[in-house]
């Protein structure tokens, strides 16, 4: 029989308890442990996790017998710290995005995966996205271009609130321009799918407006970016009057020679258009996605090839992210 991954989780905000969901009856990747400095949460998830052990703090965790790699949720400015510890305990580690605010520290710990050879991903979760793979065939380096060449991109996001509604257990540091915000939290994802498909994005043009309280994220991104020779347009906002309906919108538009591919709600409803022809809808299951996440997470963890970005690409991201952002 395989042998199961057990995987200790420190964060049990939003992200961290929907992990725990998801692994609770995974054959292979097995909760045994966790951690937050909240006591409420880890009492609730005690109580709905009777058998989960819960920690007394990080440390414990990390030395925890039998453990096979961690999964990191905490805030931003926790993750470097809680990776190199991890690493120094011969862990995997499984890290949710933004990487780090710290640039510096960040490249550190990218040599220092590369030069011991550790086992580490990200958690950007549209590397699994069918989405992803429709836009690598048809614009990615190895493409042949079925739709012509690319000519230009644009993102949109838009939120009722930030943080939305489901975020405002998971800390206040979401709602802070020195960790959080919408474009580290949501736009990084679209940046790194960007970024995966043509490489490293640098900025022509930039206006970010924030609240006059000197502290709370931004309410207003507008952007200009280029990759390689293709100009990407970014417009994002926190607005009353986003769609009907909605608490949230995304999309992706890539623009090409002899047709378009559209992607709206995190590349799951795609229609392609090619001139001439009846528009094409591609529909990508959510479970799709995260069940090929789960899949690359088992492999990252045998020391196996996967698809996961690691950590040299999500500091790439970062990098366009925070400068972006810079203020």
């Amino acid at each position: 029989m395989t042998q199961a991954h057990h995987v200790g989780i420190i964060g049990l905000g939003i992200m961290g308890q929907r992990t725990l969901a998801r692994l609770d009856t995974h054959a292979r990747l097995r909760p045994i442990i966790a951690w937050d400095p909240d006591p409420a949460a880890c009492q609730a998830v005690r109580e709905r996790y009777p058998k989960l052990a819960i920690a007394s703090g990080a440390d414990e965790l990390i030395a925890t017998p039998g453990l096979h790699a961690l999964y990191i949720a905490a805030p931003p400015s926790q993750h470097l710290d809680l990776s190199s510890r991890a690493f120094d305990a011969g862990l995997a580690v499984i890290c949710e995005k933004p990487l780090s605010t710290d640039l510096e520290g960040a490249a550190r710990l990218v040599d220092r995966i590369a030069a011991e050879r550790l086992r580490a991903g990200v958690n950007f979760v549209l590397a699994g996205s069918p989405g992803l793979a429709l836009l690598q065939t048809h614009f990615g380096a190895a493409s042949r271009e079925p739709l012509g060449a690319l000519r230009n991109i644009e993102i949109e996001l838009a939120f009722v609130s930030w943080p939305r509604p489901w975020q405002m257990a998971a800390g206040p540091w979401l709602a802070q321009r020195t960790e959080g915000g919408f474009t580290r939290e949501v736009l990084s994802h679209f940046i790194f799918v960007l970024q995966r498909v043509l490489g490293p994005a640098s900025i022509v043009a930039r206006r970010v407006i924030y609240p006059e309280d000197g502290t709370s994220s931004e309410t207003l991104l507008r952007a200009e970016l280029l990759c390689g020779k293709v100009p990407v347009r970014i417009s994002g906002r926190v607005a009353p009057d986003v769609e009907a309906g909605t608490m949230e919108h995304n999309r992706m538009v890539w623009r090409a020679a002899a047709g378009e591919i559209e992607a709206r709600d995190w590349l799951r409803d795609i229609e392609l258009r090619r001139d001439g022809e009846t528009p094409q809808r591609v529909d990508t299951a959510a479970e799709a996605i995260l069940v090929d996440q789960q899949q690359q997470w088992m492999a990252m963890i045998d020391g196996q090839s996967n698809s996961l970005p690691d950590f040299a690409e999500a500091l790439a991201v970062q990098r366009t992210i925070e400068a972006l952002l810079d203020h």
